[in-house]
């Protein structure tokens, strides 16, 4: 397995700085951030270290050569919008520029693009299901004819009254896995692994590994503290923020030792991004620089 971070917590870095921080801390791998110009409508999105709309022959040939040459390969490019929005002029757009980046991705000879399936958050999951049915076919349907794998993570993206009830990503739970791959059962079609979001649901993050190893393309390393009293104190139907907090691996409850030798059970052997989002590194450019080199500390016990 191969150990990278997700890029958009470097936000404010150029590209080259940001391979630049890989390659000096032993990163093998980044999964580049690709969001389209425009101001960000939540954290850690809006960030792009490769502008997919201007995307030439002569910056590839150059993004290539500067990775080549400090061993960091790009495990993925990223773009994690809302593809079902309510907003039919913001769902067009988004499903608009996350074509582009399955075509830059094919383009940057990478082959895999990571995202959210999206969801219109005031319908039910069955609703979301036929929406999903429309809108997702095409998609995959190009990425299979640019030879892209789509990997969907696995965040239900609902953290305020804004996002209540459903969240902003149907793709949260074994059993709606299930029946989005028999709408699409295309290879091209799998998840971005991510065990954090299962610990604060109160799922097991590790026996879905199994059933469906043959559609993990990608995994994250991020990890989530529950605080059991605050949970005690609002209940499940409250905003998730109000009973956990995003930490770095090692930090929180994910056993990362059992989630790891479980992925070399099932033979994953793909690249594996830690994803910052714990709001005690972000005071500062040497803070997110040392939750970066602290995660690597850690996982580096279990990645081999």
């Amino acid at each position: 397995m191969k150990l990278g971070f997700v890029s958009a917590i470097l936000d404010g870095w150029t590209f080259e700085e940001m391979i630049d921080v890989a390659h000096d801390m032993g990163y093998t791998c980044v999964e580049v951030a690709c969001w389209p110009a425009g101001k960000a409508e939540r954290r850690y999105a809006g960030v792009s270290h490769i502008d997919v709309d201007s995307l030439t022959d002569e910056k590839v040939a150059y993004i290539l050569n500067y990775c080549k040459e400090r061993g960091v390969e790009i495990s993925s490019l990223a773009f994690y919008p809302n593809t079902m929005d309510e907003d039919l002029e913001k769902r067009q757009a988004n499903i608009d520029h996350l074509k582009k980046v399955i075509l830059a991705s094919e383009k940057l000879g990478v082959g895999m693009v990571t995202t959210f399936v999206g969801r219109s958050t005031h319908k039910t999951v069955e609703e979301n299901l036929e929406l999903f049915k429309e809108i997702w076919p095409p998609i995959i349907a190009l990425a299979e004819e640019h030879h892209v794998k789509v990997a969907i993570e696995n965040c239900p993206m609902w953290f305020d009254e804004t996002n209540w009830p459903g969240g902003q990503n149907l793709f949260t739970s074994p059993a709606i896995w299930r029946k989005c791959f028999e709408i699409i059962p295309s290879p091209n079609f799998g998840i971005n692994y991510d065990p954090s979001h299962f610990v604060w649901q109160q799922m097991d993050y590790i026996r879905p590994l199994y059933e469906f190893k043959d559609r993990i393309f990608h995994v994250h390393y991020k990890d989530i503290k529950l605080f059991p009293e605050k949970l005690a104190d609002v209940g499940v139907m409250a905003h998730p923020l109000q009973y956990m907090a995003p930490k770095l691996p090692g930090l929180g409850d994910v056993n990362w030792a059992k989630y790891v030798s479980a992925l070399t059970d099932i033979g994953y052997d793909g690249c594996t991004c830690v994803e910052v989002e714990d709001r005690a590194f972000e005071g500062s450019r040497e803070r997110i620089l040392d939750s970066l080199r602290i995660s690597k500390r850690y996982l580096d016990q279990f990645v081999i």
